[in-house]
């Protein structure tokens, strides 16, 4: 049940690989605590993308090759492909949240956890929680 999942964003997963980031002695703490509390971490092919590029050009090939190897190696980790309806369902809020500079993975993210009743996030981006989601920090 996906309601039983948390997911987590780009910057999370950044956090958890980046020695240097500034999130990365929370996330590797609290990374074991979510394994314990969730049956699945969620997160979708966008957010994939866009950490494997940020992984890619912070830390080199060998490590966003290996962040790659550690999402498609784990029972855990569930990849949420992004369709049409969620892509649409982006776009709206897009247009609707003028006020809001959301990139286009984040909207994504947000109509995937609605679409699939996910209502925590493993995140450090307050745009989460602009959106009514619980960022699990």
């Amino acid at each position: 049940m996906l309601s039983e999942s948390v997911f987590v964003d780009t910057g999370a997963w950044f956090a958890l690989a980046d020695r240097d980031d500034a999130h990365h002695p929370k996330a590797v703490a609290l990374f074991p605590s979510l394994l314990r509390t969730y049956r699945r971490l969620a997160t979708s092919n966008l957010v994939v993308a866009e950490s494997y590029v940020l992984i890619l050009r912070s830390l080199g090939h060998a490590a966003a090759v290996q962040f790659l190897e550690k999402i498609n190696s784990s029972p855990r980790i569930m990849r949420i492909l992004s369709t049409a309806d969620i892509e649409r369902a982006a776009e709206e809020m897009l247009r609707k949240y003028e006020d809001q500079d959301f990139s286009y993975a984040d909207s994504v993210s947000f109509a995937i956890m609605r679409y699939h009743k996910i209502e925590k996030v493993f995140s450090f981006d307050r745009h989460f929680q602009v959106m009514g989601f619980t960022r699990v920090l």
